[in-house]
């Protein structure tokens, strides 16, 4: 049997594609915390993608065009000013005016979707969000060693994660749901509780609309994460904390009880539209075995089927 490398192979599927007259649905990618478009490690990604995909538009989401800058947004800023800036970003590109496949990586997820809710103009056709913090973070996560800036977020996040300053400022803060402290959450987070509609008076119905449009929503779990907490945010999961006999309500991890996405009011009441996406077979759940962010080759299956579907 002949053998015929993998670029040929890439160019004989290219030319098939072209003379049928389809292409692969362009794709946009959003970094997770810490990391930034242009990193190594985003655009190896862009190449795999492109490889599974051969003729693939891959767009790296950006918020500063320089590296560290992009780096540094992803700890600093206001998430719903960034939010905004990208929709601005993606509809001026030409490539994406028929719609896209979009993944989340992390935190980038919740963007995303946030994205869906309150603009999808050009539309997102199906989203993939890889151990993204859905119904928030309990817990903020510990940092590398020498990662300072990542430390001293961490620090300004912990001690005055419901103040002014640190809601409009710090990403992380903006996510932060304390199942212990709803009443400041709920009074303080503009963020988190407006893409979960959690707020009866200032409840968007177009939010709904919108999520409910997409034709997958795609659920990524690691299975090891202990940045996430509770990991299963990524699943729509949520934490309570239960009185104890003596009244006193359980703030230790351990004692939490976990809100499967079947069981969350937000879904239930069909706050966001979650409900009617996955009544309709929308909502896929999937594992990534190991820790926080470790694709190894979970991805490529993903990719393969969720995100370049053809166009014609």
């Amino acid at each position: 049997m002949a053998r015929f490398s993998t670029a040929l192979l890439a160019t004989i599927s290219l030319v098939g594609l072209a003379w049928a007259g389809a292409s692969p649905r362009p794709l946009v990618v959003w970094h997770g915390l810490g990391d930034s478009a242009y990193a190594p490690g985003m655009l190896q990604f862009a190449e795999g993608i492109k490889t599974v995909h051969p003729g693939i538009f891959v767009h790296l989401v950006y918020i500063e065009e320089d590296l560290d800058k992009d780096r540094q947004a992803g700890f600093y800023g206001n998430v719903n000013e960034q939010v905004q800036l990208v929709s601005e970003q993606l509809a001026a590109i030409p490539e994406l005016q028929g719609g896209f496949d979009a993944i989340g990586f992390s935190q980038g997820g919740q963007f995303l979707r946030a994205y869906v809710e309150r603009y999808n103009s050009p539309p997102i056709h199906n989203l993939l969000t890889f151990g993204s913090q859905h119904t928030g973070i309990s817990d903020i996560p510990t940092c590398r060693p020498r990662d300072l800036l990542c430390q001293i977020a961490r620090r300004a996040t912990n001690s005055a994660v419901y103040g002014s300053w640190a809601q409009e400022n710090l990403v992380q803060a903006q996510y932060f749901r304390d199942p212990a402290n709803l009443a400041a959450y709920y009074s303080a987070n503009h963020f988190l509780t407006s893409v979960n509609n959690e707020i009866a008076e200032t409840r968007n119905e177009t939010y709904a609309r919108n999520l409910a449009s997409l034709n997958k929503l795609v659920l990524v779990l690691f299975t090891e994460d202990k940045t996430v907490v509770p990991k299963e945010s990524s699943w729509f999961a949520s934490e309570v904390v239960e009185d104890s006999a003596d009244g006193q309500q359980r703030v230790f991890a351990d004692r939490r009880t976990l809100v499967p996405m079947h069981e969350q009011p937000l879904y239930k009441e069909n706050w966001i539209g979650l409900r009617d996406l996955d009544e309709r077979g929308g909502v896929v759940f999937s594992e990534c075995e190991g820790e926080h962010m470790q694709l190894g080759d979970c991805w490529e299956d993903l990719v393969r089927e969720w995100a370049g579907g053809l166009v014609y």
